[in-house]
Protein backbone atom coordinates (compact mmCIF):
# COMPACT_ATOMS: atom_id res chain seq x y z
CA UNK A 1 0.00 0.00 0.00
CA UNK A 2 1.57 3.49 -0.95
CA UNK A 3 0.61 6.45 1.13
CA UNK A 4 0.15 10.00 -0.91
CA UNK A 5 0.75 13.05 1.27
CA UNK A 6 -1.34 14.97 -1.00
CA UNK A 7 -3.07 18.09 -1.73
CA UNK A 8 -4.72 19.37 -4.89
CA UNK A 9 -1.69 21.32 -6.56
CA UNK A 10 -0.12 20.89 -9.75
CA UNK A 11 2.87 18.94 -8.29
CA UNK A 12 0.15 17.15 -6.17
CA UNK A 13 -1.72 16.21 -9.30
CA UNK A 14 1.24 14.71 -11.18
CA UNK A 15 1.19 11.80 -8.47
CA UNK A 16 -2.30 10.61 -8.74
CA UNK A 17 -2.71 10.92 -12.48
CA UNK A 18 0.64 7.88 -12.44
CA UNK A 19 -1.51 6.01 -9.13
CA UNK A 20 -4.66 5.90 -11.22
CA UNK A 21 -3.20 5.28 -14.44
CA UNK A 22 -1.21 2.37 -12.97
CA UNK A 23 -4.18 0.91 -11.06
CA UNK A 24 -2.32 1.12 -7.49
CA UNK A 25 -3.75 0.92 -4.67
CA UNK A 26 -3.28 4.14 -2.44
CA UNK A 27 -4.47 6.08 0.34
CA UNK A 28 -4.37 10.12 -0.05
CA UNK A 29 -2.97 11.15 3.55
CA UNK A 30 -4.42 15.22 3.36
CA UNK A 31 -1.49 18.15 3.64
CA UNK A 32 -3.44 21.15 3.73
CA UNK A 33 -0.76 23.73 2.86
CA UNK A 34 -2.92 26.54 3.94
CA UNK A 35 -3.09 25.54 7.27
CA UNK A 36 0.79 24.68 7.28
CA UNK A 37 0.25 20.92 7.89
CA UNK A 38 3.69 20.80 6.03
CA UNK A 39 5.73 22.30 8.42
CA UNK A 40 4.75 19.61 10.99
CA UNK A 41 7.42 17.69 12.10
CA UNK A 42 6.14 14.07 11.39
CA UNK A 43 5.44 15.35 7.74
CA UNK A 44 9.02 17.19 7.49
CA UNK A 45 10.37 13.56 8.69
CA UNK A 46 9.68 12.11 5.16
CA UNK A 47 9.44 15.49 3.16
CA UNK A 48 12.66 17.83 4.29
CA UNK A 49 11.71 20.53 2.47
CA UNK A 50 7.99 21.44 3.48
CA UNK A 51 6.82 21.09 0.61
CA UNK A 52 4.12 19.09 -1.40
CA UNK A 53 3.56 15.94 -2.26
CA UNK A 54 5.95 13.08 -0.63
CA UNK A 55 4.94 9.41 -0.41
CA UNK A 56 5.70 6.19 1.76
CA UNK A 57 5.50 2.89 -0.05
CA UNK A 58 5.05 0.19 2.66
CA UNK A 59 5.65 -2.68 0.02
CA UNK A 60 9.28 -1.81 -1.57
CA UNK A 61 10.73 -4.25 -3.94
CA UNK A 62 13.80 -5.17 -2.25
CA UNK A 63 11.04 -6.45 0.61
CA UNK A 64 12.50 -3.86 3.35
CA UNK A 65 11.14 -1.34 5.69
CA UNK A 66 8.81 1.26 4.16
CA UNK A 67 10.24 3.96 1.90
CA UNK A 68 9.69 7.61 2.04
CA UNK A 69 10.27 9.38 -1.07
CA UNK A 70 9.77 13.32 -1.44
CA UNK A 71 9.98 15.67 -5.03
CA UNK A 72 7.21 14.60 -7.57
CA UNK A 73 9.31 14.08 -10.04
CA UNK A 74 11.59 11.96 -7.72
CA UNK A 75 8.39 9.81 -6.96
CA UNK A 76 7.30 9.81 -10.77
CA UNK A 77 10.95 8.34 -11.38
CA UNK A 78 10.32 5.86 -8.46
CA UNK A 79 6.94 4.26 -9.22
CA UNK A 80 7.63 3.92 -13.18
CA UNK A 81 10.86 1.90 -11.76
CA UNK A 82 8.41 0.01 -9.19
CA UNK A 83 5.76 -0.96 -11.78
CA UNK A 84 7.97 -1.07 -14.51
CA UNK A 85 5.20 1.43 -16.24
CA UNK A 86 5.13 4.52 -17.82
CA UNK A 87 8.90 5.09 -18.79
CA UNK A 88 10.65 3.40 -22.06
CA UNK A 89 12.45 0.66 -21.61
CA UNK A 90 14.67 1.25 -24.44
CA UNK A 91 17.72 3.34 -23.55
CA UNK A 92 17.12 6.45 -25.85
CA UNK A 93 13.39 6.45 -24.83
CA UNK A 94 14.94 6.48 -21.27
CA UNK A 95 16.47 9.16 -21.55
CA UNK A 96 14.43 11.23 -23.87
CA UNK A 97 11.57 10.53 -20.93
CA UNK A 98 14.20 12.00 -18.13
CA UNK A 99 15.48 14.88 -19.92
CA UNK A 100 11.49 15.60 -20.64
CA UNK A 101 10.97 14.89 -17.19
CA UNK A 102 13.94 17.32 -15.39
CA UNK A 103 13.19 20.01 -18.21
CA UNK A 104 9.39 20.05 -16.36
CA UNK A 105 11.47 20.43 -12.92
CA UNK A 106 13.48 22.88 -13.47
CA UNK A 107 11.46 25.28 -16.53
CA UNK A 108 7.99 24.84 -17.08
CA UNK A 109 6.66 24.28 -13.10
CA UNK A 110 8.93 26.90 -11.74
CA UNK A 111 8.48 29.67 -14.18
CA UNK A 112 4.45 29.19 -14.72
CA UNK A 113 4.28 28.94 -10.98
CA UNK A 114 6.09 32.53 -10.89
CA UNK A 115 3.50 33.92 -13.56
CA UNK A 116 0.97 32.61 -11.36
CA UNK A 117 2.32 34.09 -8.04
CA UNK A 118 2.91 37.46 -9.45
CA UNK A 119 -0.03 37.16 -11.74
CA UNK A 120 -2.79 36.31 -9.11
CA UNK A 121 -1.13 35.88 -5.45
CA UNK A 122 1.78 39.05 -5.31
CA UNK A 123 0.29 41.61 -3.15
CA UNK A 124 1.33 44.31 -5.60
CA UNK A 125 1.48 43.84 -9.09
CA UNK A 126 5.17 44.60 -10.68
CA UNK A 127 4.51 44.73 -14.60
CA UNK A 128 8.46 43.59 -15.09
CA UNK A 129 7.60 40.64 -12.99
CA UNK A 130 4.56 39.82 -14.60
CA UNK A 131 5.87 40.31 -18.15
CA UNK A 132 9.18 38.05 -17.43
CA UNK A 133 7.58 35.61 -16.64
CA UNK A 134 4.48 35.04 -18.71
CA UNK A 135 6.81 35.46 -21.80
CA UNK A 136 9.42 32.73 -20.25
CA UNK A 137 5.71 30.40 -19.49
CA UNK A 138 5.12 30.92 -23.32
CA UNK A 139 9.13 30.31 -24.61
CA UNK A 140 8.61 27.08 -22.60
CA UNK A 141 5.28 26.49 -24.42
CA UNK A 142 6.96 26.78 -28.02
CA UNK A 143 9.43 24.78 -26.98
CA UNK A 144 7.00 21.61 -25.61
CA UNK A 145 4.68 22.53 -28.72
CA UNK A 146 8.05 21.74 -31.21
CA UNK A 147 8.81 18.67 -29.67
CA UNK A 148 5.22 17.78 -29.92
CA UNK A 149 5.19 17.99 -33.48
CA UNK A 150 4.59 14.41 -35.01
CA UNK A 151 4.61 13.09 -31.90
CA UNK A 152 0.98 11.47 -29.32
CA UNK A 153 2.83 12.39 -26.70
CA UNK A 154 6.27 13.81 -25.68
CA UNK A 155 8.72 10.88 -25.75
CA UNK A 156 7.09 9.15 -29.24
CA UNK A 157 3.95 6.94 -29.20
CA UNK A 158 3.64 6.01 -25.40
CA UNK A 159 2.31 8.17 -22.70
CA UNK A 160 5.42 8.32 -19.99
CA UNK A 161 5.80 10.34 -16.66
CA UNK A 162 7.07 13.12 -18.70
CA UNK A 163 3.68 14.03 -20.25
CA UNK A 164 2.29 13.24 -16.27
CA UNK A 165 4.39 15.94 -15.29
CA UNK A 166 3.72 18.30 -18.09
CA UNK A 167 0.13 17.91 -17.88
CA UNK A 168 -0.71 20.18 -14.80
CA UNK A 169 1.45 22.57 -15.26
CA UNK A 170 0.25 23.71 -18.78
CA UNK A 171 -2.00 27.12 -17.74
CA UNK A 172 -2.66 26.11 -14.47
CA UNK A 173 -4.00 29.47 -13.31
CA UNK A 174 -7.36 30.51 -14.12
CA UNK A 175 -7.35 33.92 -12.59
CA UNK A 176 -4.33 34.47 -14.99
CA UNK A 177 -4.73 31.91 -17.98
CA UNK A 178 -1.92 31.37 -20.89
CA UNK A 179 -3.06 31.84 -23.96
CA UNK A 180 -2.19 28.83 -25.72
CA UNK A 181 -3.77 29.72 -29.38
CA UNK A 182 0.14 29.70 -31.03
CA UNK A 183 0.56 26.46 -29.59
CA UNK A 184 -1.94 24.00 -31.80
CA UNK A 185 0.30 21.00 -30.92
CA UNK A 186 -0.10 21.23 -27.36
CA UNK A 187 -3.81 21.96 -27.22
CA UNK A 188 -4.01 18.88 -29.16
CA UNK A 189 -1.95 16.61 -26.23
CA UNK A 190 -3.08 18.48 -23.52
CA UNK A 191 -7.03 17.30 -25.12
CA UNK A 192 -5.76 13.62 -25.40
CA UNK A 193 -4.51 13.22 -21.74
CA UNK A 194 -8.00 14.98 -20.50
CA UNK A 195 -9.94 12.66 -22.37
CA UNK A 196 -8.02 9.73 -20.34
CA UNK A 197 -10.25 7.87 -18.29
CA UNK A 198 -7.40 8.07 -15.50
CA UNK A 199 -7.11 11.71 -15.73
CA UNK A 200 -10.67 12.29 -14.63
CA UNK A 201 -10.03 10.22 -11.77
CA UNK A 202 -7.44 12.11 -10.71
CA UNK A 203 -8.90 15.18 -10.43
CA UNK A 204 -11.46 13.97 -8.73
CA UNK A 205 -9.30 13.69 -5.75
CA UNK A 206 -9.45 17.06 -5.61
CA UNK A 207 -13.34 17.55 -4.38
CA UNK A 208 -13.02 14.89 -1.90
CA UNK A 209 -10.01 16.45 -0.04
CA UNK A 210 -10.35 20.07 -0.78
CA UNK A 211 -13.87 21.03 -1.18
CA UNK A 212 -13.17 24.64 -1.08
CA UNK A 213 -10.34 24.79 -3.73
CA UNK A 214 -11.97 27.17 -5.82
CA UNK A 215 -12.36 29.65 -3.20
CA UNK A 216 -9.96 32.78 -3.31
CA UNK A 217 -7.07 32.28 -0.68
CA UNK A 218 -7.20 34.16 2.40
CA UNK A 219 -4.51 36.75 3.94
CA UNK A 220 -3.58 34.09 6.55
CA UNK A 221 -3.37 31.40 3.71
CA UNK A 222 -0.99 33.44 2.09
CA UNK A 223 1.29 34.56 5.09
CA UNK A 224 1.79 30.64 5.70
CA UNK A 225 2.69 29.60 1.74
CA UNK A 226 4.85 32.88 0.75
CA UNK A 227 6.15 34.35 4.16
CA UNK A 228 8.51 31.61 5.20
CA UNK A 229 12.24 32.33 5.39
CA UNK A 230 15.11 30.40 7.07
CA UNK A 231 14.94 29.07 10.31
CA UNK A 232 16.06 31.44 13.37
CA UNK A 233 18.59 29.72 15.37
Amino acid sequence: MIDLYYWPTPNGHKITLFLEEAGLPYTIKPVNIGKGDQFKPDYLAISPNNKMPAMVDHNPADGGAPISVFESGAILTYLAVKTGKFAPADLRGRVACLEWLFWQMGGLGPMTGQHGHFSVYAPEKIPYAMERYRKESERLLDVLDRRLAGRAFITGDDYTIADMACYPWISPYDKAPLDLAPFAEVRRWREAIAARPATARAYARDAEVNPKSSAPMGADEKKILFGQGARKG
